[in-house]
């Protein structure tokens, strides 16, 4: 054998094992053929690279996708502690990128040549439009998207680095959060890990300081909001002062997702803003087993997730997170003016309300003190590790609860359910029901509510106390995580001023039932607001589920097609 069949051989045997590494290699990294590559000429343009020089980097915008035409780009993952690792090598026929590469977001890997390459690139404009144009292909190349970001999370070894003890109140409050905005993070436990203590060593942290925060640009931030790591890693985008947008949607749950998926695949140009995450409530609940079109179930988090890839596949701007303050109705311009938190107005021509509702706090002694400290109001697999093993406790008689407590009892070693009522049927779906009967270690307590927490020096919570409705007898239990789904609150103190209008309970109200659209053929879900339109759980009268929501988001594209249009129309 000679010298360059050897080298060729090597080359085959390190790619085989680089691609062994990864969920569905081949679905992942697909090759191209060459006629393939020559319809996506349309959409790209030619780039060359010197050896050694970097196509995209971590932490910094993505130009879009590439696709290899000649020599090899080695792809490695990078933190902020300097650790490199390398992923895999791609040659000709091969394209670059990730989800990132739809919105212009910051790459989350680095791409270097080796040796001479060319490319062609395609800006993440023309991007979404071969997504669309080209369906099969488009196809192909979105689940290697997909694939690809699920690869980043489940490495566990690049983006983000979380210093601090694993079961810190701050820990887990960031680590739910990039989790469920599918952002790479790992953490390092200061008491097992090196790198953690030399950087400790290095700042000096208060305990007030839990957890340091280290960006892939090396930035270190201490104990910061999540809108301060979401700036430090490129989240944020914000809108652009000289663009109106067709409609703002506020709200990224389901109902505001689906809008952003209908009205965007439609033409429209679509802004969507959120407080914290995509997928709202429905984002957080462990498992939908009624939700049309599957019938094992699907997380919150899969369906929400695959909606957000969807609005963006589309060109929908999403911005997270970004907290709207209060929306001007006066339309100076002819545009409402959605006022943000530390950034420009958003400007649009209609917008739609789907900012959903807020966890509700019930009258509990100390509760406050506890919250993020033993306190939760979703399950996640991010506080199921918290409770393994452990008896745990959760409140509340509906299907989120439902869901809770089946998900948490796969990880407690027991799940006390607290129920004010007398019985779970009035609120809870009958599947549920029979699926908490049927699992010996959840454990229901009706007619039952809690009084008091009680915890620790460091402020965790330790044990919780309880009282019968129906007598005086009180008990209590040491309980370290205190779950609670007792129904929410609507999130629209942000319409105050605006003029639209609420119902007792503070949900928007639609259609006729406004008094003052009575007289007047509005559309149903359109506010006493012309323009201003009310989707999902905000929604006065709104069924209050996953597929209602959704629903509401693909009816109302038509009702804003109808009022853009109108407003498009010359005056006679």
């Amino acid at each position: 054998m000679d010298v360059a069949t050897g080298q060729d051989e090597q080359q085959r045997n390190d790619g085989d094992a680089q691609m062994s590494r990864f969920t569905r290699p081949e679905q992942t990294f697909p090759a191209l053929t060459s006629a393939e590559i020559e319809r996506m000429r349309n959409f790209g343009e030619v780039r060359t690279y010197a050896d050694g020089e970097f196509l995209f980097e971590t932490g910094k915008p993505g130009p879009g996708m590439f696709v290899v035409l000649k020599g090899h780009v080695a792809i490695t993952q990078r933190d902020g502690l300097g650790n490199v690792t390398p992923l895999i090598d791609q040659g000709p026929g091969q394209f670059l990128a990730e989800l990132s590469q739809l919105s212009g977001r910051p790459a989350l890997v680095d791409g270097r040549a080796e040796g001479e390459v060319e490319t062609l690139l395609l800006p993440p404009p023309r991007l979404r439009a071969l997504l669309v144009a080209e369906a099969e292909l488009g196809e192909r190349i979105m689940r290697a998207l997909i694939l690809r970001r699920v690869n980043l999370l489940q490495a566990g070894v690049g983006g983000v680095v979380l210093i601090g003890p694993s079961h810190s109140a701050g820990v887990v409050r960031l680590q739910g959060f990039l989790t469920r905005n599918g952002q790479p993070h790992h953490l390092l436990d200061p008491e097992r890990d090196r790198d953690a203590a030399e950087v400790i060593a290095r700042y000096s942290p208060k305990p007030e300081d839990w957890p340091l925060v280290v960006a892939a640009s090396g930035e270190v931030l201490r104990n910061p909001s999540e809108t301060e790591v979401a700036r430090a890693i490129g989240m944020i985008g914000g809108p652009r002062n000289d663009r109106i947008y067709d409609v703002a949607i506020v709200g990224c749950g389901p109902a505001g997702l689906a809008t952003a998926v209908y009205a965007a695949s439609e033409g429209l140009s679509v802004a969507v803003l959120d407080t914290r995450a995509f997928g709202g409530q429905a984002g957080a609940s462990a498992r939908i087993e009624n939700y049309l079109g599957f019938p094992t179930g699907i997380s919150g988090l899969a369906l929400t997730a695959r909606a957000f890839n969807q609005a963006q596949k589309f060109g929908a701007d999403i911005m997270i997170p970004v907290t709207v303050k209060s929306l001007d109705c006066t339309r100076r311009d002819g545009a409402f003016a959605v006022t943000l938190d530390g950034s420009d107005p958003l400007r649009s021509r209609a917008v739609v309300v789907a900012s959903g509702a807020r966890y509700r706090r019930p009258e509990i002694q100390n509760l406050d003190k506890f919250e993020g400290r033993g306190v939760w109001y979703w399950a996640s697999p991010v506080e199921a590790r918290l409770c393994a093993g452990e008896e745990v406790a959760l409140v509340g008689a509906g299907n989120s609860a439902g869901q809770a407590a089946v998900f948490l009892s796969g990880h407690a070693r027991k799940v006390l359910m607290i129920i004010r009522g007398g019985g779970l049927g009035a609120s809870m779906s009958r599947y549920l029901i029979e699926r908490i009967e049927a699992t010996p270690n959840i454990e229901l307590m009706f007619n039952t509510e809690i009084t008091a927490l009680e915890g620790d020096e460091a402020s965790l919570l330790r044990r919780i106390r309880w009282k019968s409705r129906l007598s005086s007898d009180e008990d209590s239990a040491d309980i370290k995580n205190l779950f609670l789904f007792v129904g929410a609150d609507p999130a629209t103190s942000w319409l105050d001023g605006c003029g639209v209008t609420l119902d007792r309970g503070g949900f928007v109200v639609t259609g006729a039932q406004s008094e003052l659209n009575q007289g007047k053929l509005v559309a149903p879900l359109e506010t006493s607001v012309p323009g201003v339109y009310a989707v999902g759980d905000v929604r006065s009268g709104s069924v209050k589920r996953v597929g209602g929501a959704i629903g509401e988001g693909a009816q109302v594209v038509a009702s804003l097609h109808g009022y853009l249009g109108d407003a498009a129309k010359p005056a006679l």
